[in-house]
Formats: C-alpha cells, structure tokens, sequence
C-alpha cells in the first residue's frame, strides 16, 4: 500500500471530513475548534476555505454566527467516505496477503 495513506496525523481532507460532519447539524466556531481538536488560527483558514468553496454555510442564529455543512459540503462528506471505504479494504486485502505470504513461506522452510 502506498505511504500517502499511511501518513500520521491527519490530511487536509480528514479535517475538512471532521468539520462537515461536526457541522452536519450546524455548530459554533467553539464547538468546532474543540470537537476537531483545532487551534484558533487552524479553524479560520479552513473555515474561510470551506466557506469560499462552498462547503459551509454561515447562518445567524439567535444572534450567534452558526456554520452547517450546505448540500455540496455534505455531498463532499459521503464521496470522502466512500474513498475512505476503499483505501481501509485495499489495506486489509494487503495485510492478508502480506500474512499469506508469510504462511506460505513458512510452509516451504519446514519442508
């Protein structure tokens, strides 16, 4: 399996995933921060990204700004999950090959 997928930490992508579904139901800037584990300055840039790209939606809400994922920010969601899907079974179906191998060669070096 390739390294991209093994990276520590998380990608832009996964960040972008985590507010989405934070802000599936709408949330504060707070909630956000905290919930996806963002500095201050983090959250602004993606926010603003997520905002120009139309991702995010900025609603007011009893007099406070609330941010919620907009149909394309939900849409971006689910095709994310997919991928996601794709990658872990790609890397299971290489681990069991990879472990495979190993009894296989096991096998031969007893014989």
């Amino acid at each position: 399996m390739s390294r991209i997928f093994q990276k520590r930490g998380r990608d832009k992508l996964r960040v972008i995933a985590e507010i989405l579904e934070i802000a599936k139901d709408g949330a504060l800037k707070t909630q956000i921060m905290y919930r996806a584990n963002l500095s201050f300055t983090q959250l602004n840039e993606y926010v603003r990204f997520m905002l120009k790209n139309e991702l995010l939606m900025r609603v007011i809400s009893n007099d406070k700004a609330v941010y919620k994922a907009t149909v394309k920010g939900l849409d971006f969601l689910q095709r994310y999950g997919e991928i996601m899907e794709l990658v872990r079974a790609e890397q299971n179906n290489a681990e069991l090959a990879q472990v495979g191998h190993k009894k296989e060669f096991r096998r031969e070096s007893t014989k």
